[in-house]
């Protein structure tokens, strides 16, 4: 006979997760609170030099196995070696973070009054989906939208990019390429070689 395992709060963080993707559907600025996914593992691996957000407090990560388990959604396959290789993984956090320059630039762009506005979300980086519906206009300086629709984008990609995997392997298969653990696992390295 199985045993139940006692859930804790940490179990339930998921539907931050997924409430956070709805929210920025509805309102572009609720992307903002997407930087809590960036800066807490990068604080908790400086700080502590573990990589305990990944393994206890990401809802993504949680989320796809809710998906992938629970519901069913995954094929339940072994992810390709190529995904799990250093060269992937690295190679996919340089371009993830070339990406994310390029966000930060276009805000500041905005910010310094030679660009204007882009009221775009982009899927995979290329693909414009139309979300003018999401501002109103109400933010108190337009880079501040600028850099929500730029980040939204980043955070929309890589659910689903994780979403893809779930579905043809492992629940948790985002998390072997995931540039925060990729990230978030050299600051442990570096820690323990110090």
């Amino acid at each position: 006979m199985k045993k139940n395992k006692k859930k804790n709060w940490n179990d339930y963080i998921w539907i931050m997760s997924a409430v956070y993707m709805i929210l920025g559907f509805v309102n572009i600025m609720f992307a903002w609170l997407g930087l809590i996914c960036f800066l807490v593992p990068l604080g908790i691996s400086l700080v502590k030099g573990k990589k305990s957000y990944c393994n206890h407090f990401c809802g993504r990560g949680q989320m796809f196995d809710v998906l992938g388990n629970k519901l069913k959604l995954s094929r339940q396959k072994d992810i390709p070696a190529f995904l799990r290789s250093n060269w992937f993984r690295y190679g996919f956090l340089t371009f993830f973070m070339i990406m994310f320059a390029n966000m930060v630039f276009m805000t500041y762009l905005v910010f310094a009054g030679s660009g204007s506005l882009k009221e775009v979300v982009t899927l995979i980086w290329t693909i414009k989906m139309p979300w003018d519906w999401a501002y109103n206009g109400a933010a108190s300086s337009p880079w501040i939208a600028q850099f929500a629709f730029g980040f939204y984008g980043m955070m929309l990609t890589s659910t689903v990019l994780g979403l893809v995997t779930m579905a043809l392997y492992k629940p948790r298969s985002w998390c072997v390429y995931c540039p925060m653990g990729t990230m978030t696992q050299g600051i442990c390295k570096i820690k323990d070689a110090a």
